[in-house]
């Protein structure tokens, strides 16, 4: 920014310092057909983290027991951890579009159905069938990461940046989700949450894959390795270290709502959810700025000890108030953490297959949100609402072992994959 004069202006609202954040974003903008599939991406995946909340809202208020809700979200998340790795294989040897297209279908139909047992009343455990088959769909996280490493194959630093902003993008998407999603369950009916989330992810996914200038190409099956991503060396200690990352998401989310429900404010649950991911987006904002051409080894063990650490204080919140602003604080060692370890998967991992192995690696965000919503859901109904953060201190504390136990391994694959 200029004055009349020409001299050099300082934006009053972000602040020189804002605005050299911001600039290591730009060039992500200027990639023709990238907007589109940003568009997308971030409508359905702002409609993806509303299922899990849409979901323990309406099974609770229909029937009263948040147990019975973590179990069907579990249901939900280990039906999507079991189908995300097959699904992104096929896309690496098929493409983005053409196994997109046939499975988002086949899912929409059991959102419906969804939706029609809890509304209309049906028995429970038809619910414990049709939520789980709504998870067979291609991740668009890893799509969306799988076109910037296409991108920019050949440029580590925008790809950083890249890598940084996705990360961002999922933040923000739960800045929103789950705060629309409580508002339009408790405001109208159970199922609103879950109806509009099931459009607007109709609505992303379309959008997204209109973006064919950006897809990147198949791998000819002669080029490709014979054996499953899972078998790369160091995927697997990532992925465990997901499954508690993810355990911290389902505790938060099921905790939290039963926490402001026993405090008389079932509607501020999306509200402090939001500042969660708000202390989470910020920091990956400035973690993107900063950490290119930092140790990842060393950077994934400080995001897995901030997790666990900055989780305690929830603990003795006296109130909402107090715990909207714990929450925060909580949330910002978070994205640092899942943009370091899609760091490391983006070189240790071929390229033919970085569909399946982020996807391997995010399947254990996945089943980590599932077992910490069941965890916290048992907590709730048998110890008490707050005492549930627990099940989240503990699940950080085990990613940070783990991060610490591996370090020495996973530094001699990321030097090994560097040269």
């Amino acid at each position: 920014m200029a004055d009349p004069d020409g001299r050099p202006t300082t934006d009053p609202v972000l602040g020189r310092s804002g605005e050299i954040v911001l600039a290591t974003y730009r060039p992500l903008f200027e990639v023709p057909g990238a907007r589109r599939f940003i568009v997308g991406g971030f409508t359905a995946r702002s409609a993806g983290s509303m299922f899990g909340v849409s979901v323990v809202a309406m099974v609770a208020a229909r029937t009263g027991s948040y147990e019975l809700a973590g179990a069907v979200v579990a249901a939900g998340m280990v039906s999507l951890a079991i189908c995300a790795p097959f699904l992104g294989r096929l896309v690496d040897r098929y493409g983005q579009r053409r196994v997109a297209i046939p499975f988002f279908l086949f899912s929409g139909f059991w959102a419906v159905m969804t939706v029609l047992t809890s509304l209309r009343g049906w028995p429970s455990w038809l619910l414990f069938i049709t939520f789980p088959l709504c998870g067979a769909i291609p991740n668009l996280g890893t799509m969306a990461r799988a076109r910037w490493s296409h991108i920019f194959a050949h440029d580590p630093r925008n790809l950083h940046s890249a890598m940084s902003f996705e990360q961002v993008m999922e933040e923000v998407t739960f800045i929103i989700g789950p705060v629309l999603a409580i508002w339009l369950s408790t405001a109208f009916f159970p199922e609103a949450g879950f109806l509009f989330a099931t459009v607007a992810y109709a609505v992303g996914v379309l959008v997204f894959i209109s973006a064919r200038s950006t897809e990147p190409p198949v791998v000819p099956h002669h080029e490709r390795p014979t054996e499953h991503a899972y078998r790369v060396p160091g995927l697997v200690p990532l992925a465990f270290i997901m499954v508690m990352t993810g355990a911290i998401f389902g505790v938060n989310e099921v905790v939290t709502l039963a926490v402001s429900q026993e405090w008389g404010a079932p509607g501020a649950a999306g509200a402090i959810l939001a500042l969660y991911a708000v202390g989470s987006a910020a920091s990956g904002l400035l973690f993107g700025h900063i950490s290119h051409g930092r140790n990842l080894v060393k950077l994934l063990m400080l995001g897995t000890f901030g997790m666990a650490v900055l989780e305690v204080p929830v603990l003795f919140a006296p109130n909402l108030w107090v715990l909207a602003g714990l929450m925060l604080v909580a949330g910002m060692a978070t994205a640092p953490t899942l943009i370091t370890t899609m760091n490391l998967i983006e070189r240790i991992v071929p390229k033919s297959q970085l569909n399946e192995g982020m996807t391997i690696v995010l399947t254990g965000l996945i089943i980590g949100i599932a077992a910490g919503s069941a965890v916290s859901g048992v907590v709730i109904d048998r110890v008490g609402a707050q005492h549930g953060y627990w099940v989240a201190v503990v699940a950080g504390g085990f990613a940070f072992v783990m991060a610490l136990g591996t370090r020495a391994f996973l530094t001699r694959r990321e030097l090994h994959n560097l040269r």
